[in-house]
């Protein structure tokens, strides 16, 4: 297997999708490991298995309408496979192998037969102090942005995924990069207040253009920065709503073609009208209620 990745936007060619069924029971209020989850648990609308796997059925007949080839997890029993971003991510021509929390090491063990048809030259499996997911990596133009949680208060924060010590790790991997490490507002119950990952905050979308909802971020420079580099008229700016749905998490079949939820109605017509692109919409809203959405979903492998 070729791995290539070297943005988020390029022709996407081969990709991990997960797996919708056999997710277990509705977790107990103590087992949820996000935000969303957390509310959807307390409110009774964690969502069904039938759901789920309708939207995910529906994503990959929009990758395979492109011609995207479309690999899955093997399947582990009462197990929530859906999220395969958090498993792992390529960079380059390597697949870093995420230290993602001890509750779902079965979801790694999955990807076995994935794994082996890569050389083992080209995967790294972090040290056990270097915590980071996949959704916290987002690649632009040779520069490496990663969402991070770099405080005391660390350990005792369910939705801090990634620490300090990725970074050092990440600039020792692939020192070419620029890397640059960007805080995240945390919460582990209030999806309103907190971010989960970087890709819940922020995307690139297109040659040049990006996705933002500023307060997510803890130093609002960090914000203004993006928006400096990005240019203010290729910047679309999410509300607080729109965060809530994870309008930054859609996914980039090539620079022209991007899948969103069926529900982003302004994002959608900005991306379409404004900005040129064409648009795949699918239904995802339920997938969302367990803290992820398209980006989430999806370990690119190889992209042009």
């Amino acid at each position: 297997m070729t791995l290539n990745v070297k943005s988020e936007t390029s022709r996407l060619r081969e990709v991990v999708l997960g797996l919708p069924t056999s997710n277990g029971p509705v977790p107990k209020l103590s087992e949820t490991f996000d935000a969303k989850s957390y509310e959807s648990v307390m409110k009774g609308i964690y969502p069904k298995e039938a759901d789920i796997t309708r939207e995910m059925e529906a994503f990959k007949a929009v990758l395979e309408k492109y011609g995207v080839k479309v690999y899955r997890p093997e399947l582990v029993k009462n197990c929530n496979q859906i999220f395969s971003r958090d498993v792992g991510f390529v960079i380059d021509d390597k697949i870093i192998v995420s230290n993602i929390i001890p509750d779902r090491q079965d979801e790694i063990d999955a990807y076995d037969k994935i794994y082996s048809q890569i050389h083992y030259k080209q995967i790294y499996n972090l040290p056990e102090a270097v915590h980071v997911e996949g959704g916290d990596v987002v690649l632009y133009n040779g520069i490496i942005f990663l969402g991070q949680y770099a405080f005391p208060d660390y350990k005792d924060v369910k939705t801090a995924r990634t620490n300090r010590l990725a970074l050092d790790y990440l600039n020792m991997l692939f020192p070419e990069k620029t890397i640059i490490p960007l805080n995240l507002r945390k919460d582990d119950r209030n999806p309103y207040e907190g971010i989960l990952h970087l890709d819940c905050t922020f995307m690139p979308v297109g040659k040049d253009k990006a996705i933002i909802y500023k307060p997510g971020f803890l130093n609002p420079r960090d914000a203004d920065h993006l928006v400096e580099m990005f240019g203010r008229d290729n910047v679309f700016e999410l509300t607080k709503e729109e965060m809530y749905w994870m309008n930054s998490n859609i996914f980039s079949i090539s620079e022209d073609v991007v899948v969103i939820e069926e529900h982003f109605t302004r994002l959608h017509e900005h991306l379409e009208k404004v900005w040129g692109m064409t648009v795949e919409t699918v239904p995802y809203r339920e997938i969302s209620k367990m803290g992820g959405l398209l980006r989430c979903s999806t370990l690119p492998l190889r992209r042009d």
